[in-house]
């Protein structure tokens, strides 16, 4: 009888470990592009890559909502945004890989979307929106909002530890920097919600009557 309980945990530990695998996989994938894309534009470009991030109401600044979380303004920005994002990326793939998938694109569409429409709207002259911070609050908002829509004691343990963990980052959402797209940290944020809506499931309600 143990064997037999053995070779039916066997399929659950690789099924386990290949997932395992895969999240680091994409993780690295996602290291790698962010690095190299930076790395090319300082040694090719001169760091003008920064130029398609999202140009609030501008038609060519469109594109930017698809560029803008590739794109940092220097090493050390994409140095403080690289931990958080790889982190938080982490945290939204345990749900699943496809979950992560369905969470990013919401939030780069969204987020940025609301970017290129109220962004900058006191700012004078012309400004550019870029850097994966957008997501990685995202992701905040995705994962702080999951434990309230699902409702299990995993997801709220979850919640509770992003809360503790990453709570000092809210500050960023507010207009307290200059220089910082504390817009793009607020849609990005908003749409990590609305991400969350759609895609966790619900406990049913059991009605008496």
């Amino acid at each position: 009888m143990p064997s037999q309980n053995m070779s039916s945990d066997r399929p659950l530990l690789s099924e386990l470990k290949s997932a395992t695998v895969a999240r680091f996989q994409l993780l690295g994938i996602i290291l790698i592009t962010l690095w190299c894309i930076e790395i090319i534009d300082f040694l090719v470009f001169g760091g003008h890559l920064d130029r398609y991030g999202i140009r609030p109401r501008s038609i060519d600044g469109i594109w930017g909502i698809l560029f803008a979380p590739f794109l940092h303004g220097g090493f050390n920005h994409l140095l403080a945004n690289t931990v958080p994002m790889l982190t938080l990326s982490w945290w939204v793939m345990l749900r699943s890989i496809d979950t992560w998938i369905k969470a990013t694109v919401m939030i780069t569409i969204l987020g940025g979307a609301s970017t290129w429409l109220l962004g900058s709207l006191f700012s004078l002259g012309s400004t550019v929106h870029i850097g994966a911070s957008g997501l990685i609050f995202g992701y905040l908002g995705f994962l702080v909002a999951r434990g309230y829509y699902e409702r299990t004691m995993g997801a709220i343990a979850i919640s509770l530890f992003i809360l503790v963990t990453y709570g000092a980052m809210f500050w960023g959402v507010l207009p307290t920097q200059p220089g910082i797209s504390w817009e793009s940290h607020l849609f990005g944020f908003i749409s990590g919600i609305v991400a969350a809506y759609w895609l966790t499931s619900k406990p049913d309600i059991i009605s008496d009557r």
